[in-house]
């Protein structure tokens, strides 16, 4: 039997998820969560085999998640369940330890079929074409990407300074710098360009 354990925002959503799954021989979901904390908690305390993770999650997001799931139930194997179809996602995911990523748009056949292959030591990427564009390698640094991230969110560079120790002039040259590269006329065109492609 492989256990499973569901983690969606969205109660409805979350819901059917649940009872497709636990419809599915062989599959048993051993429990579910609306956000990181409660996930964790849970998990730690049922020890599932594959977990669902939506990636927009309040909070800690289910990248975030994939990777402290890694740590606190390391015989349990993380799943992408997601509208995001962006290479940079995928990446993030694979980076945090996730074995599959899937899009909502799948079938429910196959979302029972990827449990089961990633239960199985598999990796499953649906669409496999977001697969063949998860390569594409930003051009970003790693804390380019984070004061973007932050200043996506609508903090100004002495905010971002604040939260992350260093100097307003740093954070305004690695901002400059992400403008730069990724060929933006203005910080805002810089965050939109940067989340379209997943990057951030």
């Amino acid at each position: 039997m492989i256990r499973v354990f569901v983690v969606e925002d969205m109660e409805v959503v979350r819901a059917g998820l649940v009872a497709l799954l636990d419809g599915e021989f062989g599959i048993e979901v051993v429990g579910n969560a609306a956000d990181a904390p409660e996930a964790l908690t849970r998990a730690g305390a049922t020890g599932p085999d594959v977990a669902l993770l939506d990636i927009d999650l309040p909070g800690m997001d289910g990248l975030a998640l994939a990777h402290e799931l890694a740590v606190r139930v390391p015989t349990c194997r993380t799943v992408m369940l997601t509208a995001m179809d962006r290479p940079g996602y995928l990446r993030r995911a694979l980076d945090a330890g996730a074995a599959g990523y899937l899009l909502k748009t799948l079938s429910p056949q196959d979302l029972a079929k990827a449990v089961r292959t990633v239960d199985a030591g598999g990796r499953v990427i649906e669409p496999p074409e977001l697969g063949d564009l998860a390569g594409t390698v930003t051009p970003l640094t790693p804390r380019e990407a984070e004061v973007l991230r932050l200043a996506s969110g609508g903090a100004d560079a002495r905010e971002i300074a604040s939260d992350l120790f260093l100097g307003v002039g740093t954070v305004r040259n690695r901002l400059s710098a992400a403008v730069g590269k990724l060929h933006a006329r203005t910080l805002v065109d810089a965050v939109r360009i940067a989340e379209r492609h997943g990057w951030i």
